[in-house]
């Protein structure tokens, strides 16, 4: 039987979080925090997400709010019972002069599995914002399921990013080519929105063998990278990470 379940985040000012809402496989807790942001972590009570399911989470960090939200350990996206995908949708919204550091850990696509992925984002126009996403193709030894991803941010109204990838059996033709992973089997991108950047762009620049860094029309900069194993592209993502959101 498929899975439908939604958990819901909503964070104020001053370390407040007036609603904390888990929902079948996905358990939100309060953890403890080493700087200003109020941390959540996700905390999977169950595989998920199977062929079929429909899992959703949402973030609300009010104005003037920081909030971190991370996670306990890897979503596995596995196959089901059920003939249709599974999709985990994931819907991030952040006021004025609000923060928000969404790195969850990665997502590991299994052999066989096919899951649809999408993450919204609504920024204020003082709003900041770090989000992580990786991808590993595969578990140890074994080919990736079909993933496919799409992330759109919006950013007072106006689009920020929106674009779309697939990878796997399920996947256009050429996912794995040259042009694409050229073989390696992890994936990942680091979004930062910060106004500051309206005074100081960054620079295109390579950072890595495997990375690059654009800057995005908008007070934004995209790290793309791509890395043999999930150990790598971290270490990738993590610089990028250190030199980009000092906040």
């Amino acid at each position: 039987m498929s899975l439908r379940a939604t958990a819901r985040i909503a964070a104020d000012a001053g370390g407040r979080l007036p609603l904390l809402e888990s929902d079948g496989p996905l358990a939100v807790r309060r953890t403890r925090a080493t700087d200003a942001y109020t941390r959540v972590t996700v905390v999977g009570a169950m595989s998920a997400p199977l062929g079929g399911d429909r899992l959703a989470i949402e973030a609300d960090v009010r104005d003037g709010a920081r909030l971190l939200v991370d996670s306990a350990a890897a979503t596995v996206a596995l196959p089901g019972r059920a003939a249709e995908p599974a999709t985990y949708d994931v819907r991030l919204t952040v006021g004025e002069g609000a923060a928000l550091r969404w790195l969850p850990e990665q997502l590991i696509s299994a052999d066989g599995s096919d899951l649809r992925m999408r993450t919204t984002v609504e920024l204020a126009a003082t709003a900041r914002l770090v989000l992580r996403e990786e991808q590993v193709l595969g578990r140890h030894g074994e080919e990736t399921g079909t993933l496919t991803t799409r992330l759109t941010v919006r950013r007072a109204g106006r689009p920020l990013l929106d674009q779309e990838l697939a990878y796997g059996p399920g996947a256009p033709d050429g996912w794995d080519g040259g042009a694409v992973l050229a073989g390696h089997r992890a994936t990942g991108q680091l979004l930062v929105v910060d106004p500051a950047f309206e005074e100081k762009p960054v620079e295109p620049r390579l950072l890595a063998e495997n990375a690059v860094l654009a800057p995005l029309a908008g007070p934004a900069a995209l790290v793309t990278a791509v890395a043999s194993d999930a150990l790598g592209l971290r270490r990738a993502l993590d610089e990028a990470l250190r030199e980009l959101a000092p906040f």
